[in-house]
């Protein structure tokens, strides 16, 4: 979805800049402007290329003032209403939903990272939790189901059973 928004946000900024290129095509030969702003005019929107790219400019530095206050007060009053409609929809409305859908991507592969470490966390408590049987049932010398106290005592007194336990983090006292 991010990649279409963004080539989205790039076909309009092309309708825009082809727009205004062809629009003021004739403002260039328009005797009535003064010299320096067809000049001007054309350096900016004097081809699509340079026109795209004064669009994209005008998009993404926030300035877009510099690019349309000379159109509107030099060439024409018209040309506001396509800077309003262009920064309203581009600007605000495209550049909010762009915003959004990163964030909803970043967000989602946060949470899977958590979700990743709960599901880790659970599989070493029942890594832990087998271990710990084992031991209960290797110590359950009448295999009748429960530890009594002798047969605990017993398995404590063999030191690699107390190494085991202690790695395991189980604190083992001499009573």
């Amino acid at each position: 979805a991010l990649f279409w928004s963004i080539v989205l946000l790039a076909v309009v900024m092309l309708m825009g800049a082809l727009f205004l290129c062809q629009s003021l095509s004739g403002s260039l030969q328009d005797e009535a402007i003064k010299f320096d702003t067809r000049r001007w005019i054309f350096e900016m929107y004097g081809t699509s290329t340079r026109a795209f790219y004064t669009i994209f400019e005008l998009t993404f530095s926030g300035g877009w003032p510099n690019y349309a206050r000379k159109l509107v007060e030099e060439v024409s009053a018209a040309y506001s209403v396509f800077f309003f409609v262009y920064i309203i929809v581009v600007i605000f409305a495209m550049f909010r939903i762009i915003t959004a859908l990163f964030l909803r991507d970043t967000l989602a592969a946060a949470s899977s990272d958590a979700e990743a470490a709960v599901q880790e966390k659970m599989r070493q408590k029942e890594r832990y939790a087998a271990r710990l049987l084992d031991f209960f049932q290797a110590a359950d010398t009448d295999h009748d189901g429960f530890l009594s106290s002798e047969e605990f005592d017993a398995i404590l007194l063999d030191e690699a059973v107390r190494t085991w336990l202690s790695i395991m983090e189980v604190d083992v006292h001499d009573t």
